[in-house]
């Protein structure tokens, strides 16, 4: 199978359905190929796409895929899915979709810290990074603007309760 072939024939698919191709991995497995179709958009909220939306993509993508020689001769197997959070943050729009969310970031220097998406622009982040102890009166927190190019690492973390999310 041709990556930049099975490329032309998916990216059209998906922008129908306001969809970006995020990642193709093509990988053997026996006799079949397993195509996995990673895809990115900004979805209805401006986070994400939705499962309705990745579901109906799917569907029309698995047609085109079938009526093109992309695909060559071979069976294949069809996997699409969302970017996920385990999926690190590589591109200004990743950050500009995970606004609000929190996030571990390795910069160049080897500093690791945690810090919540305040606002992101094509340069860089603003963040802001909570005090290690969060007992009032423990510590301020902080805003930060990393550049990307300074990041070497960053990938959301996933919280239980958020806590501008909390009940009263």
């Amino acid at each position: 199978m041709n990556e930049r072939q099975l490329i032309e024939v998916i990216e059209p698919v998906l922008a129908r359905h306001g969809l970006e191709l995020d990642a193709l991995d093509i990988i053997p497995a026996g006799k079949r190929v397993l195509l996995r179709v990673t895809v990115d958009g900004d979805g209805p909220e401006g986070h994400g796409p939705l499962i309705d939306d990745i579901a109906e993509a799917s569907r029309d993508l698995s047609e085109a895929l079938d009526e093109s020689a992309a695909t060559g001769a071979g069976a294949y197997t069809l996997e699409v899915s969302s970017r996920g959070v385990n999926r690190p943050l590589t591109l200004p729009r990743h950050w500009r979709r995970n606004a609000g969310h929190l996030v571990r970031i390795t910069t160049t220097a080897g500093e690791t810290f945690q810090g919540r998406i305040v606002a992101s622009d094509d340069e860089g982040v603003d963040l802001l990074i909570e005090p290690e102890d969060p007992r009032p009166g423990k510590g301020t927190a902080v805003e930060r603007r990393c550049a990307y190019a300074d990041i070497t690492k960053a990938r959301v973390q996933v919280e239980m309760k958020r806590q501008d999310k909390e009940e009263d």
